[in-house]
C-alpha cells in the first residue's frame, strides 16, 4: 500500500525510523531512564515554567518490556 510522506525532520541520531508500510516492528534492546520535568521536551522552540520538579526512581516491576524470543 503506498504512502505520502510529508516533511520531515529528525533531530537526533541513534533511532528507527521507519517511511511507508511496517507490519510488524519490535524492540531489539530497552532501557530505563529517569529524568525531572521538561527533560525530554522535544520541538523548536521551549517555554517551560517549572516551579518543582520532583522524580520517582523507585520501580517494583521485574520487567517492564520483555524482549526475549525477539529475533
Amino acid at each position: 500500500m503506498p504512502s505520502i510522506v510529508g516533511p520531515v525532520k529528525i533531530n537526533s541520531a541513534g533511532g528507527v525510523v521507519n517511511f511507508g508500510d511496517s507490519f510488524n516492528t519490535t524492540p531489539k534492546s530497552t532501557s530505563k531512564t529517569y529524568a525531572g520535568s521538561g527533560a525530554f521536551n522535544t520541538g523548536d522552540f521551549h517555554v517551560v515554567n517549572n516551579g518543582f520538579s520532583l522524580t520517582n526512581s523507585l520501580d517494583p516491576d521485574i520487567a517492564d518490556q520483555d524482549i526475549t524470543a525477539n529475533n
